[in-house]
């Protein structure tokens, strides 16, 4: 019982509006309180939970994610990969769908992937014929890969918690966000084929399709730099994220020449914005973790599923299942920050490989981003595109579902996670 009025307490303050981070923190002091536990253990986890190198690296690739944002750079990117792929039936979707990956690649963000390429696409796909809804959709579904692909914020934050090593966590997600662009490339291919009203591009030289390419190299190299130094071992995931910040700046401010004075503050200032709010919530959940364990929330989960639920199977679709609903209602770091924790023993005592796990996890929190209504993808790609909400909810629709086939498609073929990381 102690498991449900847990649940209850906390389910009851999210509902009443009270911020997350404030919900965690104030559940998991009062539980300390009705233990007769002395209040400096929510002063040692206020710095305990802060106090990880590895964490540096959130508030530098947000900055970095910023100054991209802030600088434009997602036009030059856009007509790179539009020179290469717009001729295919499809391929202005094609080239949106790409131009997420490469952007993701860089700033481990969904919303500023969204933006980013948003900001650019929607225009162009609109003006050539494709119906608002669908490309509304697609621009939200796309963003996700930003939280997929590496560097991932919420991979960081998973690592963090599971104590996981952070470049396997980064390999792991390379598959799985080169299957989610496949399969919205493919329902885009059918999309265009079936409605018949996208304007067929011409083909591109080859001089225009170099140009294009060269206006958009800086960028593509900021990517190359960040993914290959961390995989070739030049620098952890955090020095990543200064060496992307710094080349950011530098390409942005005087490479590009597209960031003024006025764009940097706000850039900052968002990620000071951002970055308090992330960090508050895990210093609450950090509290709410260190009362749940004393209370023996995991072990009474383990101990419930060991009852009820005789395979993993069972326990992945309860997960599953349950991410589902709650996506509905929370963003999706605070998910990984609440159900982690509470999550992970039992992932380890039925023996479910946590790599997996994590990418399995976090390709379900990605849902979050385009479920209402909370999704905060929906309301970036809304206000860009000055339109309803449920506009883009209803041309988001089919991507949740092919993002529920990937799922399936992870847990049948789990080495579309496992294989990059056992290879290195």
């Amino acid at each position: 019982m102690t498991l449900l009025y847990i649940g209850i307490a906390l389910l009851t303050l999210l509902f009443l509006g009270v911020p997350v981070a404030f919900s965690l923190a104030g559940l998991g002091a009062a539980l300390l309180l009705l233990r007769d536990l002395p209040l400096a253990m929510v002063a040692q986890n206020l710095h305990g939970a802060l106090d990880n190198f590895v964490l540096l690296s959130v508030p530098l690739f947000l900055l970095m994610s910023n100054l991209l944002l802030k600088g434009g750079v997602g036009k030059d990117l856009f007509e790179a990969v539009q020179k290469w792929v717009g001729h295919w039936p499809g391929g202005l979707g094609i080239s949106a769908l790409l131009s997420c990956g490469i952007f993701s690649a860089i700033s481990g963000s969904s919303v500023a992937t969204a933006a980013t390429v948003a900001t650019v696409a929607i225009p162009e796909m609109t003006k050539r014929g494709y119906g608002r809804g669908f490309t509304l959709g697609l621009l939200a579904a796309g963003g996700t890969l930003g939280i997929l692909i590496p560097p991932s914020i919420p991979l960081i934050v998973y690592g963090v918690i599971t104590e996981e090593s952070i470049g396997k966590l980064f390999l792991a997600g390379v598959g799985p966000g080169i299957l989610l662009i496949v399969l919205f490339g493919i329902y885009t291919v059918y999309y265009a084929w079936r409605t018949k009203l996208y304007g067929q591009e011409q083909k591109a030289g080859s001089s225009e399709k170099w140009a294009a390419t060269l206006r958009a190299l800086p960028t593509i190299l900021l990517a190359v730099l960040i993914i290959g130094g961390i995989y070739a071992g030049a620098f952890t995931p955090t020095e990543a994220s200064a060496v992307g910040a710094f080349a950011s700046f530098i390409l942005t401010a005087f490479v590009l020449r597209s960031l003024s004075l006025r764009q940097f503050f706000d850039a900052v200032s968002q990620t000071l914005k951002t970055t308090i709010v992330l960090f508050l919530i895990v210093i609450g959940a950090k509290i709410f973790g260190k009362a749940i364990t004393l209370y023996q929330v995991p072990a009474m989960l383990s101990q419930v599923v060991d009852t009820h639920i005789s395979s993993v199977d069972g326990f992945l679709i309860l997960v599953t299942a349950v991410l589902l609903i709650i996506g509905l209602f929370l963003e999706s770091l605070s998910m990984l920050l609440i159900m982690v924790p509470v999550l992970f023993p039992t992932v380890l005592d039925l023996g479910i490989d946590s790599i997996w796990f994590g990418i399995y996890f976090v390709i379900l929190i990605e849902l979050a981003l385009i479920t209402p209504p909370v999704g905060m993808n929906l309301f970036v790609i809304q206000a860009i595109a000055g339109t309803p909400l449920s506009v883009v909810a209803r041309g988001v629709t089919p991507f949740i579902f092919i993002m529920l086939g990937s799922v399936v498609l992870v847990y049948i073929f789990p080495d579309i996670v496992n294989w990059v990381p056992n290879r290195y």
